[in-house]
């Protein structure tokens, strides 16, 4: 009897497994380099004391000029350090004098001119120093020695450490971000926002499709006007929202007032938790047509066979919709809870452009922003941007754990 070879390990096989890794290493490339490697960054920068001026290693920094008058000219060389901290150590400066131009006195100690190349040795130069030459020359006028220099530029080399790359490693941006109550505070908003902006851009999507799972006329127009919020200009609805809701001169204010539900203004945006609300609002009717779609399209794939028997039997509306549609709706849902809880998490600009994260709406997205840009401590809001990671990195977890019993995911 003829021994029959394991799958995959024939001479065919191993050459069609080469053929696929060779067409999906594009992918895979491409996928490490737009989101791993940057990932890889922010994890390296969470651990790392740099702030927003530490992006750009220290250098020194020359400049050029011709001094003095008549005959007693001499050219400046000024020197610094780009940073306030950081040393930078055998700082050299290089330049070629024209032909035209002449030393005419001594030179400083540091310096040397060999063949036209003037070399100086400034040694270190500490954070914040700085330090300038003048080296005497003789020409006809200041004019000509201007001229002359315009085309030599001087180059300045050093070396120095760079906070980005030495072995310096802390906790400490961890231990700050975790210090007090503040992070929890927001962390607790964070939550909020979610939760109840995922749920209710479900459910909202939910009964949408609900109403839109009939035919009658005029049903793709109202399937347009649906999805207006969600393919509108982020910038474009969040002002009209800030406009309609403004306490001076928003329309909801003053039909409110009109129909004797309040009587004075409500700052909407600006006073707390009336800000959480609407943002929360926002968000669920800004993005509620994504559910929309998917619920719609998943039912209308069911079968209503089992509607007309459930018609038969007498069920009422309710016992449909809880016994029949929702059973079939759990796996679309389960994923749409999912997506939508892990964009909402990571949503910026919705916040950022309504409250500017006041008013108690400051989630760990604007947190990022604000430690990183606001503070300059880039450090810092890397940190947040790991635990915004982890937290996110636990929910999949557990909700994939969860769901793999329940629904087969």
């Amino acid at each position: 009897m003829q021994k029959i070879p394991p799958t995959g390990t024939t001479p065919l096989a191993k050459r069609e497994a080469r053929l696929a890794w060779s067409l999906l290493s594009p992918t895979i490339i491409s996928v490490a380099l737009v989101v791993v490697l940057p990932l890889l960054a922010i994890f390296w920068i969470s651990v790392k004391p740099v702030s927003l001026a530490d992006l750009r290693p220290p250098t020194p920094i020359v400049r050029e000029d011709v001094r003095g008058d008549g005959q007693d000219l001499s050219i400046r060389y000024r020197i610094r350090n780009s940073s306030q901290e950081q040393a930078i150590s055998n700082v050299t400066l290089n330049d070629i004098i024209p032909n035209s131009v002449s030393i005419s006195g001594k030179l400083p100690e540091i310096c040397r001119l060999s063949e036209n190349v003037l070399l100086c040795d400034f040694g270190t130069l500490d954070g914040g120093q700085g330090d300038r030459l003048l080296i005497p020359i003789s020409v006809s006028d200041k004019e000509s020695a201007e001229n002359a220099l315009k085309g030599t530029e001087p180059t300045v080399t050093g070396t120095s450490s760079n906070v980005l790359t030495d072995s310096t490693f802390t906790f400490d941006n961890f231990t700050r971000i975790f210090d007090g109550d503040e992070f929890w505070g927001v962390f607790g908003v964070t939550l909020f926002y979610t939760i109840f902006g995922t749920i209710g851009a479900l459910v909202v999507g939910l009964f949408a499709a609900l109403l839109l799972n009939k035919e009658f006329r005029g049903q793709g127009v109202l399937r347009g006007l649906y999805l207006f919020p969600y393919v509108a200009p982020v910038i474009a609805v969040a002002f009209s929202w800030l406009i309609l809701f403004d306490p001076f001169s928003g329309s909801a204010n003053e039909l409110l007032i009109q129909m004797g539900a309040i009587e004075s203004s409500i700052n909407f945006f600006g006073e707390r938790p009336q800000a959480l609300i609407m943002v929360t609002l926002f968000e669920i009717w800004r993005y509620f047509p994504l559910s929309f779609l998917f619920i719609l399209a998943r039912m209308q794939s069911i079968d209503t066979d089992m509607y007309e028997a459930a018609d038969m039997d007498g069920a009422t509306p309710f016992q449909k919709f809880w016994y029949l549609s929702i059973p079939q709706l759990l796996g679309i849902l389960s994923v749409l809870f999912l997506l939508r809880f892990i964009w909402t998490f990571n949503k910026f600009d919705d916040i950022f452009l309504l409250t500017g994260g006041n008013a108690g709406t400051r989630t760990l997205t604007v947190n990022v922003y604000e430690q990183a840009f606001a503070v300059s401590n880039i450090g810092a809001g890397a940190a947040v941007a790991v635990v915004i990671f982890c937290c996110l990195l636990a929910f999949s977890f557990f909700f994939f754990r969860f769901m793999s019993k329940e629904e087969g995911l």
